[in-house]
């Protein structure tokens, strides 16, 4: 592909090959998951090349515990073109989850699901690749339609408003505490807003809003990606 627009009507047409095959339910019985992955990205720039490392941190559903983290880098050849990131980021994914011992029974991305033009956030479009539910937890708002923007909540943890656009909800502004920013939360596949919902709420602690899995690889993201900028 030679251009930004080829790129754009060839991964629209990925896109929308995957879409009818989204699904909103939960394909799992609540009581069986046990792990849960969460899955981040940090860029950076050297020599005019662009780089990224991703990391995956697994953790333990009941305890909280961190069980395994793996990452892995490499060159982004991939420009950034808005709302097509998961072309960006997923060859990264896919090659951490490859190192990872424990395979987890979900998925949580720093990111979006099913909010997104084509309900195609990174968090869906990686599972028809990972073969598991998965969540998308965005820390700020993805405007799908410049006429849609979200409501807050009541300032009280476990509040939330639903994101609705053309009359189908693509997803959720959740309060995780009394007096902190909201996260924005949708499902990413084989699960329903609901329990995405439920689970990113039994994933906060007190120290932070976001979720641990998303919090814990994002801070492992950073620390990795010093390590290699220095090497």
């Amino acid at each position: 592909m030679n251009s930004i627009e080829e790129m754009k009507i060839e991964f629209t047409r990925i896109q929308e090959s995957f879409r009818d095959r989204i699904s909103l339910e939960n394909n799992f019985d609540l009581n069986d998951l046990k792990t849960i992955a969460g899955v981040d990205l940090a860029y950076w720039n050297k020599d005019n090349r662009e780089f990224a490392v991703c990391c995956i941190v697994v953790i333990d559903m009941d305890t909280h515990e961190t069980i395994e983290k793996k990452h892995y880098s490499g060159e982004i050849k991939v420009p950034y073109i808005p709302s097509f990131l998961a072309f960006r980021e997923i060859p990264l994914v896919l090659e951490t989850v490859k190192l990872l011992e424990n395979i987890p029974d979900i998925y949580m991305f720093d990111g979006n699901g099913y909010l997104h033009p084509r309900n195609m956030g990174i968090a869906t479009h990686a599972s028809f690749y990972l073969d598991r539910p998965t969540i998308g937890v965005a820390k700020t708002y993805f405007r799908v339609d410049k006429k849609t923007d979200f409501i807050f909540p009541e300032n009280k943890a476990g509040s939330y408003t639903d994101i609705v656009i053309d009359g189908k909800v693509y997803g959720r502004t959740l309060r995780t505490h009394d007096n902190v920013k909201p996260v924005f939360v949708s499902a990413g596949n084989n699960i329903s807003l609901d329990t995405a919902t439920e689970l990113t709420m039994k994933l906060v602690e007190k120290e932070s809003h976001i979720p641990i899995p998303t919090r814990y690889a994002d801070l492992e993201t950073h620390v990795m990606r010093e390590k290699l900028i220095n090497n």
